[in-house]
């Protein structure tokens, strides 16, 4: 079964960052607000089915997302591709930033360079688009400097992400809570 929303999707600002926990109902949220919009649906995947386990994760969304989306790896070259796809007449759908993270820094990218990079292009798509992201921040604090440093690179990710986009939601147990709306 989906998720349950009591909220109804109305299209999305120019630029729209999605936060929340894990299974807190994200991409569900963007996902119909993609579909709101009437324009082309794109889903930028940043996954890597790198263990079975994700592999039938990515299957699962493929399915539950179905054909009306085409869909565009970009586990590390977002900036790229994001400028190649968002045009007039298009939406589209990150999904999900913390794994993009993820990939830049077992990629030994600089996270801070990445970061800044995408915020410098995120409100000048000449499409819509809308941003997944987890906020890691609120649980206990790692016990390894790894972990650490991915905590703090994906907190700074989201703070400069939603001060640079139109409209920031946070969302909790499937309901939308908006941080910024600048309609």
């Amino acid at each position: 079964m989906g998720p349950i929303t009591n909220q109804v999707a109305r299209a999305p600002s120019h630029s729209t960052l999605i936060l929340g926990g894990a299974r807190s109902g994200k991409s569900a949220h963007a996902e119909a607000l993609a579909l709101a919009c009437g324009l082309e649906p794109i889903y930028l995947a940043t996954a890597e089915p790198r263990d079975s386990e994700m592999a039938a994760r990515i299957a699962a969304h493929q399915r539950q997302r179905g054909p009306a989306w085409r869909t565009v790896e970009a586990p590390i070259e977002l900036r790229p591709t994001l400028t190649d796809q968002c045009t007039p007449g298009t939406v589209v759908l990150v999904d999900c930033l913390t794994l993009w993270l993820s990939n830049i820094m077992a990629a030994d990218r600089d996270p801070t360079v990445e970061t800044e990079s995408l915020c410098a292009i995120a409100t000048d798509l000449p499409g819509h688009v809308i941003f997944v992201a987890n906020e890691v921040g609120l649980g206990i604090v790692p016990d390894n400097p790894l972990a650490r440093a991915f905590r703090d690179h994906a907190g700074i990710l989201n703070q400069q992400l939603a001060a640079s986009v139109d409209k920031a939601v946070f969302i909790a147990a499937g309901l939308p809570i908006t941080l910024k709306d600048r309609v």
